[in-house]
């Protein structure tokens, strides 16, 4: 299942115009095949908001009803796995860093959130900061 994302990313990564080096430079932790995965995988037009594509990908948390009470406590187990991996594993090595992710990622486990909690949370973060790019064509600029 991982191989079929990778083979149509090197098929991106080397023709589309979308990916461009303005936009893979300015991503922090970001190369040519993960940008070219995400690329691959999503087509930003289908999402009419960063939440819609958040839930494709798999970064939502699921809702328990009952009766009027609604909660969002539990991770959901829905989604594209690929791409929720990707970003995920992609975010290990920024948690580490001062960024602005990194920064982030230690604001959610000073909040008591675990750290897969806090992972999800700035994989989330950063896929809102990858549409914006895609959806937009252009650089990154980190705050």
């Amino acid at each position: 299942m991982v191989g079929v994302p990778m083979l149509k990313a090197e098929r991106v990564s080397r023709s589309d115009p979308k990916l461009s080096d303005a936009q893979t430079r300015n991503f922090e932790a970001i190369k040519y095949t993960t940008a070219a995965q995400l690329v691959a995988a999503v087509q930003v037009g289908a999402f009419a908001g960063n939440d819609k594509l958040a839930s494709y990908c798999g970064l939502t948390p699921r809702d328990t009803r009952s009766g009027a009470t609604i909660s969002s406590t539990s991770p959901s187990p829905e989604g594209n796995r690929c791409l929720k991996n990707l970003l995920i594993f992609t975010c290990l090595s920024l948690v580490r860093s001062d960024n602005e992710f990194g920064r982030y990622y230690r604001a959610c486990r000073s909040r008591g959130m675990r750290h897969t909690a806090a992972l999800k949370a700035t994989a989330r973060r950063r896929l809102k900061v990858i549409y914006a790019v895609m959806r937009d064509v252009r650089p990154y600029e980190p705050r």
